[in-house]
């Protein structure tokens, strides 16, 4: 299973969180191959603050079969962990900041849309601190995606 995750922070010392992280992941997937692009500074998208985001693109690669809904509580886990559990939007839904937010963009190509999960991450595309950081882990996924949104 090839797994495309990306990690951001624009609260606390996001290299330490993100680092965190990372390490975790590659514990919970110890028998995959991990690597990484990036760090990307970037202003938040989405809504406006001062505090700058920090993300790095991050490949599992072998990582045992798993379905993605586990794959998104083993991240939901971690994110909790390390972010403490700060919320990614306000009451009114709107994005914010936060010490840690991790997104899978993308699992082994598949298409998937559930109440919980849409893959690939219907919003890569867009965002140049998702999009050019896995270009250089992946670019064939990086050009699926590309090619996927435009549809």
């Amino acid at each position: 299973m090839r797994v495309h995750i990306n990690i951001g922070s624009n609260q606390g010392d996001s290299h330490a969180l993100i680092g965190q992280a990372v390490a975790l992941i590659a514990s919970r997937w110890p028998s995959a191959t991990v690597a990484t692009a990036g760090p990307v500074e970037s202003e938040p998208w989405g809504y406006r603050s001062s505090c700058r985001f920090l993300n790095l693109a991050l490949m599992l690669d072998n990582a045992p079969a798993e379905p993605p809904e586990a794959v998104l509580d083993a991240l939901q886990a971690i994110e909790l962990a390390v972010g403490g559990g700060a919320p990614h939007r306000t009451p009114e839904g709107l994005y914010c900041d936060r010490p840690i937010d991790i997104d899978i963009i993308d699992i082994d190509g598949i298409e998937l849309s559930t109440p919980r999960l849409t893959l690939p991450h219907p919003r890569a595309a867009l965002r140049p601190f998702v999009i050019e950081p896995l270009r250089s882990l992946d670019p064939a996924t990086a050009r699926a995606i590309i090619e996927a949104a435009s549809r």
